[in-house]
């Protein structure tokens, strides 16, 4: 266990203090399961750990799968990620995006059961994350970006600086985070059992 700074933004701040305390190796492959992420499998940490292997081009690689749920698209705690043509991260956000524009020109909110468009190009970022050790080194050193912080989401300061994020795309959701006071209840009953 290490002990760091309470001064941290981010908990990617945080391991980059411990990359850099504990002398790890410029290749080694460090991977950060969040704690609002309780329920993942242990076989999407070796999934994440060998997509970053696989993909030299980038300094970080996660998560995600399709998302089908017209209210999940609007929930500002569900983080969605639009990918390029190649699995690398474009963007992150809390909002709808990409926005389907003709389907949703009469909608203002969500409709509660209501399905996305046919081949809506929508995915669920899920919240783990592998990161190449001699990136987590610069990473503290990083200055944050505005949009990492209107949109309270870390991994928006290596976009902002050029850094690439590959997406390994999961078949299946994994099961759900925690977000609300009710998620963390729902977490706590099933560990209960």
């Amino acid at each position: 266990m290490c002990m760091t700074s309470p001064d941290h933004a981010s908990g990617t701040d945080r391991l980059a203090e411990v990359a850099l305390q504990q002398g790890w190796s410029d290749e080694d492959i460090i991977v950060n399961v969040q704690g609002d992420e309780p329920l993942i499998a242990p076989e999407l940490i070796g999934v994440v750990a060998r997509h970053l292997h696989d993909h030299p081009a980038a300094s970080i690689s996660t998560a995600c799968h399709a998302l089908h749920d017209h209210a999940e698209m609007f929930n500002p705690n569900v983080v969605k990620v639009v990918l390029d043509r190649a699995g690398y991260a474009l963007y992150f956000s809390r909002a709808p995006i990409p926005w389907a524009r003709d389907a949703w020109a009469s909608i203002s909110p969500p409709m509660p059961g209501s399905s996305l468009p046919k081949d809506f190009p929508a995915f669920r970022h899920v919240g783990i994350y592998a990161y190449r050790s001699d990136f987590l080194k610069i990473y503290g050193s990083l200055s944050p970006a505005p949009i990492e912080q209107h949109e309270a989401l870390e991994q928006l300061r290596a976009l902002w600086h050029g850094y690439r994020i590959s997406v390994a795309l999961t078949g299946a959701a994994p099961a759900a985070g925690v977000d609300t006071m009710e998620d963390l209840e729902r977490v706590r009953r099933l560990f209960e059992l």
